[in-house]
């Protein structure tokens, strides 16, 4: 029997993918929910698993865009699994050299088609002469040495003195997930009126606080007390002060959400991936801790999953890990606004009438303008200092261990 397996649909709204690699040659025998190629959505990569054991035929190839639902590959499950086939292979390749030696395909009109060296083929000729190029700077590729169409795109025009030094280059496809990020940047910068605003934060009190409880908070709870909890809960508060900061903009309404979904940015092997926290509003710093750290662990191992990255209600990005000192993130669109921390610096401040050294981190806010005003914008950030500068007494509730459970 022949099983015709189809691509299955990823998630709701997203009608193609792209076969990002094929785990499997052509006629391989596979088992049934082996993983037989990884395929990329406008969200994620995701496995595809063999539906049945047998032999597999490839129907599409690496790079393909392949719509939901069509046939991608076939598997016969009424073959039984080969026996020694790796001995078998074996002996077939060294078989290959003398049944092979003997047979050389057709050439054809073109091939027989004699080019002295450095001579242009009629197609290179013509990019040769709109880019104004030297056909003796050219290595020719093809046969007999002629210059190929390809060899004429790829050259570089001279550009002064040569310096004997390498001027290669390379030419790789953007996945779909990566074309994807691109199109919603390209769009939120062409679709919202975004602005930015920007403070800065004396983490003192955070770096006093974990200090003094980040061990003890570890043992207990398995995670980390870092500054993304803080952060968080910062971001919770400041938006249940501001809710046009928690809102989105659909045609002519404006929705405002009574919940807080923080979509966190992480760095994944495939490009920018960006999983909820759901109901963030509910979690202790515990909570937000483990969450946070088990996203973070399945979007850079590639097992996040499209439900995991839909929806959110406002983003944080902390560009600080990579040493960013300021910078001006992009709306995740729909959402109306993004935070970006950046890195912590010790810096002199004015502190009760005097000049003291504190870690300072510089924070800023985009939003759309169109439903956000300065002041709520520039309220929101303040709020958000305000309760990182005192977090205990505005994120605590002045009970620091009840507060991280110890």
């Amino acid at each position: 029997m022949i099983l015709e397996m189809k691509v299955p649909s990823p998630g709701e709204s997203i009608t193609e993918v792209e076969i990002a690699e094929w785990l499997v040659s052509d006629g391989d025998y596979v088992e049934k929910d082996q993983a037989i190629a990884e395929v990329d959505s406008d969200k994620a990569t995701l496995e595809l698993p063999a539906e049945e054991s047998g032999i597999i035929t490839l129907k599409a190839e690496v790079g393909d865009a392949v719509a939901v639902g069509a046939v991608v590959c076939l598997i016969d499950t009424s073959a039984s699994k080969p026996e020694g086939a790796a001995k078998s292979e074996e002996k077939s390749e060294e078989k290959k050299p003398e049944t092979k030696a003997a047979e050389k395909p057709a050439e054809t009109k073109s091939e027989k088609t004699s080019y002295a060296t450095g001579t242009a083929s009629p197609a290179a000729k013509k990019i040769i002469a709109e880019r104004e190029l030297d056909p003796s700077a050219i290595k020719g590729t093809g046969k007999d040495g002629r210059i190929t169409k390809e060899d004429a795109v790829k050259a570089v025009p001279s550009m002064g003195t040569p310096t004997g030094g390498s001027r290669g280059e390379s030419r790789t496809k953007l996945s779909m997930l990566r074309r994807k990020v691109a199109e919603r940047l390209v769009a939120a910068k062409n679709e919202t009126a975004m602005l930015t605003t920007f403070n800065e934060v004396d983490m003192s009190a955070i770096f006093a606080l974990r200090s003094e409880y980040k061990e003890d908070f570890k043992n207990k709870h398995g995670v980390g007390l870092g500054f993304m909890s803080f952060f968080t809960k910062a971001v919770i508060r400041a938006l249940q002060l501001f809710p046009s900061v928690n809102s989105m903009i659909d045609g002519k309404e404006m929705i405002t959400y009574d919940f807080c979904d923080i979509s966190i940015a992480v760095s994944g092997p495939k490009g920018l991936m960006v999983p909820v926290i759901r109901n963030a509003e509910n979690l202790s710093f515990r909570g937000v801790e483990s969450e946070v750290k088990r996203l973070a662990i399945r979007a850079r191992e590639g097992e996040i999953t499209v439900d995991e990255m839909t929806g959110g209600t406002f983003t944080i990005t902390n560009g600080g890990v990579f040493g960013s000192m300021l910078s001006t993130p992009i709306i995740n669109p729909p959402q109306s606004a993004i935070l970006g921390m950046h890195n912590i610096v010790e810096r002199p401040i004015a502190r009760d009438g005097a000049i003291a050294i504190a870690p300072i981190m510089y924070v800023a806010l985009s939003y759309d303008h169109r439903i956000i005003d300065g002041k709520e914008s520039v309220g929101f950030l303040v709020a958000i200092k305000e309760a990182l500068e005192n977090p205990e007494e505005l994120l605590m509730d002045n009970n620091v261990k009840k507060a991280l459970e110890m």
